[in-house]
């Protein structure tokens, strides 16, 4: 996936935003400033959302969420019956097949996260943090596609917790058929669009 090898796909939360349930207080209040519900997802190299869990309150971020799905469960087990490591050409040890997330995810065999952005970082670890960044912008994209496509994301949902999560479940469905089925489901100009500013930060001038 955007020539980062063993790539399984690329992980990150969007926040879903909501009317303050009755009750709830801050509950729900995230670090954005508005009340949510956060969508976790896993993308392929074809803006595909290969796993979903929706529904955690918006006060718990991305770490913390995936803690709460069945595929960090499965994950941290080894219960995900991934490939088997692979030897890569120019490499003498096998490398592991692998999700990637940005740095608000915990580094661990299966799961890249970007190096440390430290005065001490080297030209390899930028090299791999560009590479990583321009893979993982693949989910990003994806969330921007179906939001553009689906306006009830623009404002926030009405509606019953539960309900929101049916919402936004459905969407998911409806956005992988549209993108197998439809051939202008996506527009160029979502489907290349990525933060370059973060991006570049992770690259040097001479890569």
């Amino acid at each position: 996936m955007w020539q980062f090898e063993n790539c399984l796909g690329a992980v990150d939360g969007k926040h879903i935003a909501i009317k303050q349930p009755p009750g709830s207080g801050s509950y729900y209040y995230n670090y954005k400033g508005f009340f949510s519900v956060v969508l976790f997802a896993i993308v392929n190299a074809n803006y595909e959302f290969t796993y979903v869990s929706c529904g955690t309150n918006g006060r718990i971020s991305d770490g913390g969420v995936i803690k709460k799905t069945d595929f960090y469960n499965l994950l941290i087990t080894d219960s995900l019956k991934l490939p088997q490591p692979v030897n890569m050409r120019g490499i003498q040890n096998k490398l592991p097949f692998v999700f990637i997330g940005d740095e608000a995810f915990s580094l661990m065999t299966n799961f890249m996260t970007p190096y440390r952005q430290t005065n001490s970082i080297g030209y390899e670890e930028k090299c791999f943090n560009y590479r990583l960044c321009r893979a993982r912008r693949v989910v990003e994209n994806a969330f921007r596609i179906m939001a553009n496509r689906f306006r009830i994301f623009l404002t926030p949902i009405a509606t019953k917790v539960d309900t929101v999560d049916d919402i936004v479940m459905a969407c998911c469905v409806l956005h992988n058929f549209l993108r197998r089925k439809s051939t202008s489901y996506i527009q160029p100009a979502h489907a290349w669009r990525t933060n370059i500013i973060r991006c570049v930060q992770a690259r040097i001038s001479d890569y």
